[in-house]
């Protein structure tokens, strides 16, 4: 069953789900609350909204579109066909949704306002991110950076929306800049957040007299597989097997009652881990 999951990821079906859904997420927060309160959205979209109110040419759904033909061309040199392909239909999606569909939320605070379109365009980005494509835009310079460098997608977003809404700074009002960057900063963590869903996982290590026990219990009754690990005790020198074991956070509270049944004296230690990749745990993204 684990594995047919992990197989999904790698579907067209699952995938242009995932974009379809972030993507009409997105342009419902960004049509339906950022356009009312004229807040600037965040990467190329905000640099689209901006060219729209300052020529009064065409709208932001369409300039989102030509300005990222330079960003496909990148996209197609430096990543994959593939991510070039599915990071179009998100950007054709959220074009055509922005500039056809009746979006409209009526949320009279400003800061509100911020707040909430942050969460509900972070959320839309993270989970077109979490496909094999993305929304295009910054995005594609986003997954650039952290397949080469390791840069987080979040921490760009942030540190590329500081300097456009520095720039902001000198043609618009100050007040609205405020408020844009806070919903930028939203929208940032929550982007973190969608993509450590799901992947986050927990790394244990036991010390204890019993290891074996554990081990063999822990694989009967949690079906996970363990790890030995050969150490030495630094006082009495003698050889010590460190039980490792990786386990989500629902399953936590169970290994330890296990640990302790066996052996109340054990050292238990938990370790947050950001991804596991690999075995029956999440598979390696490719683009």
């Amino acid at each position: 069953m684990t594995l047919n999951f992990r197989e999904h990821t790698y579907s067209v079906c699952y995938n242009l789900c995932l974009i379809t859904c972030g993507s009409l997420v997105y342009a419902l927060a960004i049509k339906g609350i950022a356009l009312n309160h004229n807040f600037i959205p965040a990467g190329l979209f905000g640099i689209s909204v901006l060219i729209q109110q300052l020529t009064g040419l065409l709208d932001a759904g369409s300039w989102y579109i030509i300005s990222n033909i330079p960003m496909f061309a990148l996209a197609w040199t430096m990543i994959s066909r593939r991510f070039l392909l599915y990071s179009l239909f998100a950007m054709l999606v959220t074009g055509l949704s922005y500039s056809l569909l009746p979006f409209n939320f009526v949320i009279n605070n400003q800061l509100y306002a911020a707040v909430t379109c942050g969460a509900l365009s972070g959320a839309g980005a993270g989970i077109v991110l979490r496909s094999l494509g993305s929304n295009g835009g910054i995005d594609v310079l986003a997954v650039i950076l952290f397949q080469r460098f390791n840069i987080g997608i979040g921490r760009f977003y942030l540190i590329f929306n500081l300097v456009l809404f520095a720039i902001c700074f000198f043609t618009l009002d100050a007040d609205l800049v405020i408020v844009s960057l806070i919903m930028a900063f939203v929208s940032a963590k929550i982007v973190d957040q969608v993509l450590a869903m799901f992947s986050e996982r927990k790394m244990t290590l036991v010390i204890s007299r019993q290891s074996q026990q554990i081990a063999d219990e822990v694989l009967e009754k949690l079906k996970i597989g363990s790890t030995f690990l050969e150490g030495t005790g630094a006082f009495n020198k003698k050889p010590q097997r460190v039980l490792m074991t990786v386990i989500n956070n629902i399953q936590l509270k169970r290994l330890e009652e296990i640990v302790f049944m066996h052996d109340p004296d054990a050292l238990f230690i938990v370790e947050n881990t950001f991804n596991v990749i690999g075995s029956s745990f999440s598979k390696r993204k490719i683009y």
